[in-house]
């Protein structure tokens, strides 16, 4: 622990111009991980070529979403849209027998005009129920960050999973299946049983969730997730997230506690898969120490992700900012994080651009509209999107998440090199 964490650094709080990827970028890992989901975006078709090229799916594929294209007769009002949105659903239930969850997503042109999606599901949902159920959330990019997405999609659930008064653990984030698997198999090892995941696979999974349900989040960004969940009696386990080695080994122990884990129990369990993480860490912490970083805010992973660089890295951390700071949620990670780095919460997004190339950091993770001009001005980068879409928590990521940071150094002096040759 360090002497004077960063819990009650003073936070710098900017608004104004902002740079954002939008919110519906979130289906991308939602329509892998709920395999009897759809998702339908009711957007236009700036919305579907956005999720086509995101998600890189061929045009002979059939994925578990979609785009309800909104016309200019449906925005000018001259149709009824919610009219022509059941019979979207109508058609595509009719030829897809197998979809249970069935996902009305807002776009930025819904929300403009005004659509209530959430009538509609409530509609929908008593027509198709029991075989489908139908839930509405907002995936818009309007003054949202792009994980916000997967946070509105399972706050969205909470509210109908089943009552259940079992004392039971619930992990709470999309993961990777086999990242989920090792969190479930270090679990087990540990003797914890009722283990329930949301969002879970399919929806005859049995999560349900009462006054006995204590949960973990996986992922920062899910503060909406948190309250919902709150709001049903369940109760959060705070704890630092699982990168890296001590991140991983700080929330294992914050869920061993909470189920009366002994201590050589878990020393038992996690002592293997901590060296291995610390030697994969090790290869990559070569590169990346004494170099320094600075986090613009994009994917609400910034603060954790500091605490991993700087601890378990070597790195020094000029500046970190997230969309929203959550200390209920990302507190524990802030304690760990030393005094030192500016904290910033939200955006504008020019001045920081000015703090940036002051500071002249020797790495910077941004979105994906300012890396290239930084790199044409000599900054290292690395996309934040990129720490989302990959596999980078628990033990046996440890290696990889490090990876992720140092490859833009080590491009960065070959090319030096060969430009000197």
């Amino acid at each position: 622990m360090p002497e004077t964490g960063c819990r009650d650094t003073p936070i710098l709080k900017q608004r104004g111009q902002h740079e954002v990827f939008c919110g519906l970028t979130g289906i991308i890992w939602l329509h892998r991980k709920m395999q009897d989901a759809f998702f339908l975006v009711v957007g236009s078709r700036t919305c579907a070529h956005l999720l086509q090229s995101a998600a890189g799916v061929m045009i002979f594929a059939e994925p578990r979403f979609g785009t309800a294209i909104l016309e200019e007769t449906d925005l000018a009002g001259l149709k009824d849209a919610q009219d022509e949105l059941e019979r979207v659903v109508t058609d595509l239930l009719a030829r897809r027998s197998d979809i249970r969850q069935l996902f009305l997503v807002g776009s930025c042109p819904s929300e403009v005009i005004k659509l209530d999606l959430g009538r509609a599901a409530e509609k929908l949902s008593a027509r198709h129920a029991p075989k489908v159920r139908v839930l509405n959330y907002s995936g818009s990019g309007i003054e949202t960050t792009f994980t916000e997405g997967e946070d509105a999609c399972l706050a969205a659930m909470v509210p109908v999973l089943p009552n259940t008064d079992q004392r039971q653990l619930m992990l709470v984030g999309a993961l990777p299946d086999v990242v989920e698997d090792q969190a479930l198999d270090l679990l087990a090892k540990l003797g914890i049983e009722n283990v329930s995941v949301l969002p879970a696979r399919t929806l005859d999974s049995g999560i349900a969730v009462g006054p006995n349900t204590v949960f973990a989040l996986t992922q920062p960004f899910l503060g909406g997730t948190h309250a919902a969940l709150e709001r049903r009696g369940a109760r959060h386990i705070p704890a630092p997230f699982p990168f890296g080695e001590e991140g991983t080994t700080a929330w294992l122990w914050a869920v061993a506690r909470e189920f009366g884990v002994e201590q050589a129990c878990f020393d038992a369990v996690t002592d293997a898969p901590r060296a291995r993480a610390r030697h994969a860490v090790a290869k990559a912490a070569s590169t990346l120490s004494g170099k320094s970083i600075f986090f613009f805010p994009d994917s609400q992973l910034e603060i954790p992700l500091a605490r991993f660089l700087t601890r378990e890295c070597g790195m020094h951390a000029i500046e970190v900012s997230a969309p929203f700071i959550h200390k209920g949620i990302v507190g524990p990670d802030l304690d760990l994080l030393a005094e030192g780095p500016t904290i910033a919460e939200g955006q504008d997004v020019d001045l920081q651009l000015e703090r940036c190339r002051a500071s002249r950091p020797d790495l910077t993770v941004c979105g994906l509209g300012l890396a290239n001009p930084l790199e044409a001005e000599g900054l290292a980068t690395k996309w934040a999107i990129e720490l989302v879409f990959s596999p980078v928590h628990f033990y046996e990521q440890a290696g990889d998440l490090a990876g992720l940071f140092s490859r833009p150094l080590r491009r960065r002096d070959m090319l030096k090199l060969e430009a000197a040759e």
